[in-house]
């Protein structure tokens, strides 16, 4: 799914051109590179943007690669992941903040949670963050159902735990596991993956994920951690005051609009033979990340912004407003694009595919495990994902379709491993449900950790039967 447009403008520096660089150089260079840009990311608090390209540049450096060529290499990388990933991002916000100003979120959340009785409601909940989470952002979605979350935990005289637990769980799973989140599209583009066949195999394990750490691991942190819902803020009067919202049907159509096309073009791609059919050319351009997005967001302006009598002027405010949020995971992104095209033109990328070759060890169990030291170390899933697909990448070349569908999963169930006190939505979870540093490290943070081994399980699972 690579854009090659930006090869016209900046030289290709090629794995071949490069010199024969011994292993003694390459190796620390590839370490030191890593350290550097956790160092500058979680000690000196510098933006991963930054952090990555001083990072991209320090690999070159040691590694002995020319830096005029360590920089065409990072221009290489960043602009075609920029041009590949950045628009699919850019539009997953705009129909993020459609379902978000509509009110289609909230009709979602009320129709579900309402046909619920208090037993369900932790499942109720999961199904929610997940639908929720599913086009958007984790931090965008955490915001959006926290009045909700708090409302149900009070109605039903749940621990919030019990009821927030569950929903947080379908959230982080999707953002870890399956497109188009940031993450997974990162991976999926330094790995050649197939979208379509990740995203069947990011919702198979994800929806088994969900239910072990959601609702049955509530049931036990929420006798660890037992508070009550703090005070309503506000948001759920201007929920209830909304006039009009679409209604369910309406709302769950356009959600899962870009996730049929997606699929359907998957589909095709495996059970129609002839490249010539009719029905998988059309298929083929419906289901093209870039194209599925934008007839999703085209069908949200119609469906959620006119069902919930948004006028011309609004969609263009709330489309408008969806972009500037995003400016720094675009850059993170792109910057990560960057990393990875530089430890594969110095020969580092094909390094450690020997080794790995070479090793016994299982492909995926490995990537899992590269993925894990990076998120504790710098806190951050996307850069844990950008990293890991980077170092791993050469590693796809010689797999398999679904192997390396599978080889991305494996790295967004690392990213997602115990978050703490150097991870944003740790301090998001603590100051929203009221916590101290220890309750959140027992609720969420467990939590995010069984949610990262629950889905390397699953994938291992996965990976015996295709």
């Amino acid at each position: 799914m690579t854009t090659d447009l930006f090869s016209f403008f900046a030289p290709a520096v090629a794995a071949a051109d490069v010199p024969d660089i011994p292993a003694a150089r390459l190796v620390p260079a590839a370490l030191i590179g890593i350290a550097v840009i956790v160092l500058l990311i979680t000690k000196f608090k510098l933006h991963p943007f930054l952090g990555l390209t001083l990072g991209s540049l320090t690999v070159g450096a040691i590694a002995g690669v020319a830096m005029s060529d360590v920089v065409a290499s990072f221009t290489k990388g960043f602009g075609s992941t920029a041009a590949s990933v950045g628009t699919l991002i850019a539009l997953g916000a705009m129909f993020g903040k459609l379902l978000a100003d509509s009110g289609g979120a909230d009709e979602i959340v009320d129709t579900i949670v309402g046909r619920s009785s208090a037993r369900s409601l932790p499942w109720a909940m999961a199904g929610v963050g997940a639908l929720i989470g599913l086009p958007m952002f984790f931090e965008i979605g955490l915001v959006l159902l926290m009045p909700v979350i708090f409302l149900v935990a009070r109605r039903s005289g749940l621990s919030v735990i019990k009821v927030g637990i569950p929903a947080l769980a379908g959230l982080s799973a999707m953002h870890g596991l399956v497109p188009p989140h940031p993450g997974p599209l990162v991976a999926i583009d330094a790995l050649k993956a197939n979208l379509g066949i990740t995203l069947a195999f990011g919702v198979l394990v994800a929806l088994p994920t969900i239910a072990i750490s959601g609702p049955l691991f509530a049931r036990f942190a929420g006798r660890w951690v037992d508070v009550p819902a703090p005070e309503l803020f506000g948001t759920d009067e201007d929920r209830e005051a909304r006039a009009k919202r679409p209604s369910f049907g309406v709302t769950l159509f356009a959600v899962l609009t870009p996730v049929v096309l997606m699929m359907g073009k998957a589909l095709a791609d495996i059970f129609v033979a002839s490249e010539d059919n009719p029905l998988r050319k059309a298929l083929d351009f419906v289901g093209t990340p870039l194209v599925a997005l934008l007839i999703a967001v085209i069908v949200g302006m119609f469906t959620l912004g006119r069902g919930a009598g948004m006028g011309t002027k609004q969609l263009s405010s709330s489309l408008e407003k969806s972009l500037p949020p995003i400016a720094g995971i675009l850059l993170i992104v792109a910057a990560g694009g960057g990393f990875k095209q530089t430890l594969v033109d110095t020969g580092i990328g094909g390094l450690v595919a020997d080794w790995v070759q070479n090793s016994g060890l299982s492909v995926l169990l490995l990537a899992w495990i590269v993925a894990v030291l990076i998120r504790l170390a710098t806190g951050s899933a996307t850069v844990a994902t950008v990293t890991a697909s980077g170092i791993l990448a050469p590693l796809a070349a010689g797999m398999s379709t679904s192997e390396v569908s599978l080889l991305v999963l494996a790295i967004g169930a690392g990213s997602v491993f115990f978050s703490h006190v150097n991870d944003a939505g740790f301090w998001l979870v603590k100051e929203y449900f009221g916590l101290t540093v220890g309750q959140t490290i027992k609720s969420w943070s467990l939590m995010e950790t069984v949610l990262s081994v629950s889905g390397l399980v699953f994938v291992l699972l996965l990976g015996l039967v295709v």
